[in-house]
Protein backbone atom coordinates (compact mmCIF):
# COMPACT_ATOMS: atom_id res chain seq x y z
CA UNK A 1 0.00 0.00 0.00
CA UNK A 2 1.00 3.38 -1.13
CA UNK A 3 1.20 6.32 1.30
CA UNK A 4 0.45 9.77 -0.16
CA UNK A 5 3.10 12.33 0.58
CA UNK A 6 1.52 14.81 2.79
CA UNK A 7 1.38 11.67 5.01
CA UNK A 8 4.99 10.32 5.00
CA UNK A 9 5.79 14.41 5.49
CA UNK A 10 3.66 14.67 8.68
CA UNK A 11 5.18 11.72 9.88
CA UNK A 12 8.91 13.38 9.25
CA UNK A 13 7.92 16.42 10.69
CA UNK A 14 6.53 14.68 13.89
CA UNK A 15 9.70 12.46 14.21
CA UNK A 16 12.08 15.57 14.14
CA UNK A 17 9.69 17.65 16.83
CA UNK A 18 10.26 14.11 18.85
CA UNK A 19 13.73 14.00 18.11
CA UNK A 20 14.56 17.77 18.94
CA UNK A 21 12.74 17.14 22.26
CA UNK A 22 14.44 13.67 22.71
CA UNK A 23 17.92 16.19 22.37
CA UNK A 24 16.89 18.55 24.40
CA UNK A 25 16.05 16.54 27.44
CA UNK A 26 19.53 15.30 27.23
CA UNK A 27 21.29 18.46 26.60
CA UNK A 28 19.50 19.29 30.34
CA UNK A 29 20.15 16.08 31.76
CA UNK A 30 24.34 16.20 30.52
CA UNK A 31 24.77 19.68 31.26
CA UNK A 32 28.31 19.18 33.14
CA UNK A 33 27.38 22.42 36.05
CA UNK A 34 24.03 20.66 36.75
CA UNK A 35 26.56 17.15 37.13
CA UNK A 36 28.61 18.88 39.06
CA UNK A 37 26.12 20.30 41.27
CA UNK A 38 25.08 17.30 41.81
CA UNK A 39 28.02 15.75 42.68
CA UNK A 40 28.97 17.99 45.30
CA UNK A 41 25.46 18.16 47.12
CA UNK A 42 26.21 14.65 47.13
CA UNK A 43 29.45 14.73 48.69
CA UNK A 44 28.40 17.30 51.38
CA UNK A 45 25.31 15.16 52.23
CA UNK A 46 27.45 12.33 53.17
CA UNK A 47 30.26 14.42 54.83
CA UNK A 48 26.79 16.08 57.28
CA UNK A 49 26.60 12.31 58.42
CA UNK A 50 28.21 12.09 61.69
CA UNK A 51 29.24 8.40 61.33
CA UNK A 52 31.80 10.31 58.51
CA UNK A 53 32.36 13.97 59.78
CA UNK A 54 33.69 13.21 62.79
CA UNK A 55 36.24 9.96 62.27
CA UNK A 56 37.54 12.82 59.42
CA UNK A 57 37.92 15.17 62.02
CA UNK A 58 39.57 13.06 64.09
CA UNK A 59 42.02 11.88 61.75
CA UNK A 60 42.58 15.60 60.19
CA UNK A 61 43.46 16.53 64.35
CA UNK A 62 45.94 13.41 64.18
CA UNK A 63 47.70 14.33 61.08
CA UNK A 64 48.05 18.12 62.22
CA UNK A 65 49.57 16.72 65.57
CA UNK A 66 51.97 14.83 63.85
CA UNK A 67 53.03 17.06 61.41
CA UNK A 68 53.65 19.69 64.19
CA UNK A 69 55.58 17.22 66.42
CA UNK A 70 57.42 16.61 63.58
CA UNK A 71 58.40 19.88 62.51
CA UNK A 72 59.20 20.81 66.45
CA UNK A 73 61.28 18.02 66.83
Amino acid sequence: MARDPETIEREIEQARTNLVATLDQLGTKANPQKLANAAKDGVRAKLDNPKVKYPLIGAGALIAVLLLRKLFR
